[in-house]
């Protein structure tokens, strides 16, 4: 089982723009910090009352070097402040496991890529990772000024080197006024047949894009959007109570499940007060999660047999709980037999 807590070293902070900082790390313990692109980073930082939990996207992409976050800073906010003012070369920091879901399928190969502000950040990993990997990919990236372009010089330079595989489209509103649905459909339509839409930055912009692409006739399952939200509690809190080995739930009165896992199968009692999560990490299965508290999906599954009950969801959206997508962190059985996959 992957350690669910890993220590990171700080190798590098590149300022970006004047409220940003893109954060490089290495393990510790010199194993490999696999990710996909798209995907977070949930880091400890200390706060003056203890500690917060923050997830952060990775803007580097698969392959690079070293894994890499990007934060821009939050008027008040604790965490982003803290790593834009005092995060060095030679620190450590806590982290989860990468996670997430926002990142395309392997055979999404064409996208139209929607970003505003710090929502560039998983664009970024996945830009990268395109031109990497072949494929097309067309980025309409809002911001309020010139100024504020997060990585406007590794833009420039991704799409020099790929002209005809990537391109960037710059809507800055002291030019153009506030996206809104009518010009961001008439801007992105060439491009309405892509793959794969993917949708990332403040909600406003993010309504304005999903209005525009249903404005295009883009069907809603080949939209991918990514939500920020502060983690209410603090998952790192959570797992040290548990300790390194979490007991085994009491199986009196179980139901049963069959779970499908990392090429694997396997059939356990699921007792009814205990989450999906937690049996299966009970049980030694590398299960993703994050925020243990139903806000970021990192621990989304699908149901494929039986029903569950989610205590709480602040994230998946009708189109996923109607193909039997729930979050691990919050499913308890209702259903004498459950069935479930990990994508």
């Amino acid at each position: 089982m992957t350690a669910p807590i890993r220590t990171l070293r700080v190798t590098e902070v590149t300022p970006e723009t004047d409220d940003a900082v893109s954060v490089t790390f290495e393990a510790s313990d010199g194993d490999e910090l696999r990710h996909q692109p798209g995907q977070f980073l949930t880091l400890r930082i200390p706060a003056p009352d203890g500690w917060v939990a923050r997830c952060y996207s990775l803007s580097s992409a698969p392959g690079d070097a070293r894994p890499t976050v990007t934060v821009k800073r939050v008027p008040g906010g604790i965490a982003s402040n803290w790593i834009c003012d005092r995060l060095r070369p030679g620190d450590t920091v806590d982290a989860l496991a990468p996670a997430g879901r926002f990142t395309p399928a392997v055979d999404q190969r064409d996208l139209l890529l929607f970003a505003a502000g710090s929502g560039i950040t998983p664009v970024m990993s996945i830009l990268r990772a395109r031109a990497r990997e072949g494929g097309t990919a067309v980025l309409v990236y809002a911001n309020r000024d010139e100024r504020s372009v997060i990585f406007a010089d590794g833009l420039r330079r991704l799409t020099e080197a790929h002209p005809d595989r990537i391109r960037v489209v710059h809507w800055l509103e002291t030019l153009h006024g506030l996206p809104d649905p009518a010009r961001l459909a008439a801007l992105a339509q060439p491009w309405a047949g892509a793959d794969a839409a993917l949708l990332c930055g403040p909600a406003p912009y993010m309504r304005a894009a999903a209005e525009a692409l249903e404005r295009l006739g883009t069907p809603r399952s080949r939209v991918l959007t990514e939500e920020y939200r502060s983690l209410a509690a603090d998952p790192f809190a959570a797992l040290a109570a548990a300790g390194p080995e979490m007991p085994a739930p009491d199986e009196a009165g179980a139901a049963t499940l069959t779970v499908r896992l990392d090429g694997e199968r396997r059939t356990l009692p699921w007792p009814a007060r205990t989450t999906l999560l937690d049996l299966l990490r009970a049980r030694d299965l590398d299960a993703p999660f994050s925020c243990r508290e139903g806000a970021c999906s990192a621990c989304a599954c699908r149901v494929v047999a039986g029903e569950v009950k989610m205590l709480r969801n602040t994230v998946l959206e009708e189109e996923d709980l109607a193909e039997g997508y729930v979050l691990a962190c919050q499913a308890v059985p209702l259903s004498d037999h459950v069935e479930v996959v990990y994508d």
